[in-house]
């Protein structure tokens, strides 16, 4: 019950008032919904990114104001999906990986509702995509951005170690880590150095992990450890615990971070002196045209899957890092990117789509 209560708080004015039912002001009649992960709309990370996508549908006027719940706890998942499904939601949007049991379970028993998962592609034990009629998945091969950002992270390195650490040990946290091991090792290879990777193994699938999205403390901790054993970059895989290596990184006053999703100099500016660049994900134009699809009645469970090719993921600029980095460095990631465009680079993760 207390669930349940806390899932109606969250969700907001009820069907016909403020954001849904008829037009107002010629406005849209079309509501979209978003059910988040722990971490809110405010999370500076997929959460933030993603509730920005219908913000933006509503301000083009192509849905009305997006109605949201917000998830505190994993137990918060069922009842705020179930909650929507009650609200005349025109397209149901959750938000994680986590939320996959939940989408799947309100999809099937409700099949006259759409729904768009971020982060998540269902498939059998196999890998086979199973695709679920009335759910449109919305994914990022991230691991091909990421590699760039481990290159760079190579190349800019003073002491020879760079590191990442996760939230959970999840697909969609791991094929980042994926991508940035590889890219270093890339580096290595062509500049026959050896820049050692602290906080994960590719080979092994073994590093370090809060164990999930909240605790900040910990989230620290292992940043603390991490520039301790000699790093000089960390990229934080976590949502918005991945401040605490921002923090950590401004307390020892000669470390560099590489935000994740989005472009973290202007969604955490705070840090912006010390962000290199960003692994930036596509979410907010992923779920603001998976609105759009579904308002004009053209809704596909057709996934979308973001790449550099089509630009669903990319690395942000180097912002106050642009005059620091080599005009050489800048030349070989961008053909690192056409080369990953192109197919003449394979880059890979068990977790891409």
């Amino acid at each position: 019950m207390a669930a349940v209560g806390l899932a109606t708080a969250a969700c907001g004015e009820p069907p016909g008032e403020g954001g849904g039912g008829g037009q107002a002001n010629g406005e849209s009649d079309f509501v979209p919904c978003m059910v988040t992960d722990e971490g809110g709309p405010d999370d500076k990370s997929f959460n933030q990114t993603s509730y920005k996508g219908l913000l933006d549908a509503a301000e083009e006027g192509i849905t009305a104001k997006p109605r949201l719940a917000e998830s505190n706890a994993a137990s918060d998942y069922e009842p705020n999906v179930d909650q929507m499904v009650k609200a005349d939601c025109g397209l149901i949007v959750t938000v994680g990986f986590l939320l996959a049991d939940a989408t799947k379970q309100a999809a099937e028993a409700n099949p006259e509702e759409k729904f768009a998962i971020v982060d998540f592609l269902y498939t059998d034990k196999s890998g086979k995509p199973t695709p679920i009629d009335n759910v449109k998945p919305l994914v990022f091969n991230t691991h091909e951005a990421a590699f760039l950002a481990g290159y760079l992270a190579a190349a800019q390195s003073k002491t020879g170690k760079v590191a990442t650490w996760g939230g959970a040990k999840i697909p969609t946290v791991t094929i980042f880590m994926d991508g940035f091991y590889d890219g270093v090792q890339h580096y290595n290879k062509e500049k026959n150095k050896n820049v050692q990777v602290l906080g994960w193994n590719k080979k092994t699938q073994d590093g370090q992990f809060v164990g999930d999205f909240s605790n900040a403390n910990k989230a620290k901790q292992i940043s603390e450890n991490l520039l301790n054993d000699g790093a000089d970059i960390i990229m934080p895989v976590a949502g918005p615990i991945g401040e605490s290596a921002a923090v950590a990184a401004k307390e020892q006053g000669d470390a560099l971070i590489i935000w994740v999703d989005t472009d973290g100099y202007e969604s955490l500016p705070k840090y912006k002196d010390i962000i290199l660049t960003s692994v930036v994900k596509g979410m907010d134009v992923a779920v603001k045209d998976a609105a759009a699809e579904a308002a004009e009645g053209n809704f596909s469970n057709e996934p979308f899957i973001g790449t550099l090719e089509n630009e669903g993921v990319s690395i942000a600029p180097y912002h106050d890092f642009e005059d620091e980095i080599s005009d050489e460095t800048k030349q070989e990631i961008d053909q690192l990117r056409e080369q990953i465009i192109s197919g003449e680079l394979k880059v890979e993760s068990d977790a891409a789509f």
